[in-house]
């Protein structure tokens, strides 16, 4: 007989399936509520995480100079002074050697218009001088026609360029502040909170300031081997403007996927332009090289000792993080998952129970009864106290 289904079971198992589902949709409103504040707030959010990634990335300095007796005021000062002096040698590693060989690189160029029309024009493409020339008049009467989708973009990038600044200047005041009075954080948030909230949001909160120092640790490491490589490889071709190419791989990398796509873009066009095609080739070649690498590998691999998570996890997470908020998902999405992963396992730890089996059984010898424990075996008190008498 085959067995029959139970309808008190499977009423049970629809209930608590409904319930979760019910519990789930909430969870996920909830979240959704969030966001949506989040986004717009956007124009205040996006510099506290800028000023936040900053500072995990300035702050042992700062606290090294605090060890050694300096104000808080006066070490924030000198760190945010030094950042950027640094952040001005990096634009200028990479702006002064490009304009001072400009010349050169319009030339090469202009050459390498050149080159491409010979190219083209010969076998198996034959295209001719008529051709080209009718292909440019079509071009720039597309020109003409969209001037007014050109100014709005054009506008667009200006507006955007300007955000970007200001942003960035309030990115830098905030990262000085969070120098500055970062350690009273803490004991401020412990006192505004009440109940157990005092105990379990600072915990948290010093969880995820440890899990961001370690992201942007590991991202900056990765960066230096990306320029490492990809620098040596320039350097093996015989391609100029190694160290601006190099630096500006570095800076790139904390942007993943559109920052290494843009850096390898330029140094291909720089080859291409100065060394000709075959040594542009081979930049490419050594790009994608290094690209797969760092993206398969290395990354990975750091990340996810630094974090705490899978390697897969942490692919996943950027490919999700682009396809939802492009490249400010990117570069976002590994230390919210993150901290994601720090909120869940403090959750698990609260919410466990303490473990029990053999394990616990062994590591904690039996007990004996306090009385038994503490207090001596007596005899009686006639038998202690009188001595025996022998008859006289």
């Amino acid at each position: 007989m085959p067995a029959t289904l139970s309808a008190t079971k499977t009423r049970a198992a629809l209930r608590t399936s409904a319930r979760i589902s019910a519990e789930m949709l909430l969870v996920l409103l909830m979240s959704a509520v969030v966001l949506w504040i989040m986004g717009q707030m956007w124009s205040v959010v996006w510099p506290l995480v800028v000023a936040l990634l900053l500072t995990t990335l300035t702050w042992p300095v700062t606290r090294l100079l605090r060890r050694y007796g300096w104000p808080p005021a006066l070490a924030a000062s000198a760190v945010t002074l030094l950042f950027l002096l640094v952040a001005a040698g990096i634009v200028v590693l990479i702006v002064v050697p490009v304009t001072s060989q400009s010349g050169a690189l319009a030339t090469g160029v202009v050459d390498g218009i050149k080159q491409v029309r010979e190219w083209a024009a010969g076998p198996p493409l034959n295209i001719g001088n008529e051709q080209v020339t009718s292909v440019l008049d079509s071009a720039i009467a597309r020109i003409q026609d969209s001037v007014g989708s050109i100014v709005t973009a054009t506008v667009t990038g200006v507006g955007a360029v300007a955000n970007g600044l200001i942003t960035t200047v309030l990115a830098v005041f905030l990262m000085f502040f969070f120098l500055k009075d970062g350690p009273r954080f803490l004991p401020w948030l412990t006192s505004q909170l009440p109940g157990r909230l005092a105990v379990d949001v600072p915990t948290v909160a010093a969880r995820g300031w440890d899990t961001l120092g370690a992201f942007v640790r590991s991202q900056a490491f990765v960066g230096l081997l990306d320029a490492v490589f990809i620098g040596l490889g320039l350097w093996i071709v015989g391609v100029p403007l190694v160290l601006p190419l190099a630096v500006l791989t570095f800076v790139t990398a904390f942007v993943p996927i559109v920052g290494a796509l843009f850096a390898g873009l330029v140094a291909v066009l720089i080859t291409l332009v100065s060394n000709g095609p075959t040594d542009a080739l081979i930049v490419l070649a050594i790009i994608v090289a290094v690209q797969q690498l760092e993206g398969n590998v290395f990354q990975p691999m750091v990340q996810s000792r630094g974090l705490g998570l899978h390697a897969g996890v942490i692919l996943l997470a950027v490919t999700l993080g682009g396809s939802l908020a492009g490249i400010v998902g990117s570069l976002l999405a590994v230390p919210v998952a993150a901290l994601i992963a720090v909120v869940w396992n403090y959750l698990r730890e609260q919410l466990s129970d303490p473990p029990r089996g053999p394990e616990t059984d062994a590591a904690v010898p039996p007990r004996e009864p306090e009385t038994d424990a503490a207090v001596p075996p007596r005899e009686p008190e006639t038998d202690a106290a009188v001595p025996a008498q022998e008859p006289a």
